[in-house]
């Protein structure tokens, strides 16, 4: 049996008490929203913080408001997440990707806020202590090599976050609080493109807010990979978002992948820009998604193959956006009909 290691944990009650512990308690404090991802990798001494500080108690942090868009507490769980008014309508791809998180049970525990910082994986980082003992660790926690590619310099693992794919083609930006103030950036440069250093959040910052610009004409979709229908993270997460004129040009198209990267990875669709979405420029795009893929040996499946898949997905996901109907696909493939 993996048990939890020893720590202090505080429950504030405000965000403002929130900060200031994390300001007094340094590096050695972790934030503890769910805890569907950092308890047990607690349990598996990944993290090992001498302090937790529990969200569960700041009302603040579900706190729903329209406006100019959306603001959406980062403390609200997946399930609270899908239940919003209109979600599903103006922000559709964002509420499939939430849908596909893990299973129903972990997503009444998971919160929004949690998946976006969700930490990186790795076929050699999640395992027990001993098991990774076995082989010497590896860079990402207590060792100093990769073996996803031992002449790496950086830690491959990857972000397998499957809402943040959706949130960055959809626009979105992110609020983060300190004892210091409060600052906004867009929700792309939240992440670095490193398996270790994969988060540009301070270690005194809470990610509070999400907030999404109004949809003013855009649809959004996102497409998972993985081998099972439920529970298993993404092996590829595709998040996409066009705005088009009456007659169907595109005017606007952003496209995100998810888990072929540490980061979530945007690619350019310059290519889109004034033509209509016609199974040319759909393909022409996803071979232009499928070059810029890397996905490595750090997760299920053969690589090539995740590698080849993208091009698949993306047309998937921009079909469904011309307007296609992807029903019987999208549940053969996803195992659901969001």
């Amino acid at each position: 049996m993996m048990r939890l290691p020893w720590f202090d944990y505080r429950a504030p009650k405000s965000i403002e008490e929130a900060a200031k512990i994390l300001a007094w308690e340094g590096t050695g404090a972790m934030l503890l929203a769910g805890g569907t991802d950092l308890l047990p990798n607690m349990k598996r001494r990944h993290q090992m913080p001498g302090t937790l500080v529990g969200l569960r108690n700041i009302e603040d942090l579900k706190r729903v408001s329209n406006g100019n868009g959306l603001r959406l507490g980062a403390g609200l769980t997946l399930t609270e997440l899908l239940a919003v008014r209109g979600l599903r309508d103006r922000y559709r791809g964002l509420a499939q990707a939430a849908a596909q998180v893990a299973t129903p049970l972990l997503r009444n525990m998971g919160t929004l806020g949690g998946n976006l910082c969700l930490d990186t994986r790795c076929t050699y980082y999640n395992q027990n202590y001993e098991w990774r003992q076995a082989i010497n660790f590896c860079m990402k926690k207590d060792g100093d090599v990769c073996w996803v590619a031992t002449a790496s310099r950086r830690c491959l693992a990857v972000s397998s976050t499957d809402t943040a794919p959706a949130l960055i083609a959809l626009g979105a930006r992110v609020k983060l609080v300190s004892a210091a103030g409060a600052r906004e950036v867009a929700l792309d440069d939240l992440y670095n493109n490193d398996g270790i250093d994969y988060l540009k959040r301070k270690p005194d910052e809470i990610l509070t807010e999400i907030l999404l610009p109004k949809p003013a004409g855009w649809k959004s979709t996102y497409w998972k990979l993985r081998r099972r229908g439920s529970f298993d993270f993404p092996l590829l997460g595709v998040g996409a978002a066009v705005k088009t004129a009456g007659d169907g040009t595109v005017e606007e198209a952003r496209l995100v992948l998810g888990a072929v990267s540490s980061h979530p990875l945007v690619i350019k669709t310059d290519s889109l820009l004034g033509k209509k979405l016609t199974d040319d420029a759909i393909a022409e795009i996803g071979e232009t998604a499928e070059s810029r893929a890397k996905p490595m040996d750090n997760t299920d499946m053969d690589l090539r193959w995740r590698k080849h898949v993208v091009a698949d997905f993306v047309g998937y996901a921009l079909r469904e956006l011309r307007g296609d109907d992807m029903g019987a696909t999208r549940l053969r493939i996803a195992k659901q009909l969001v």
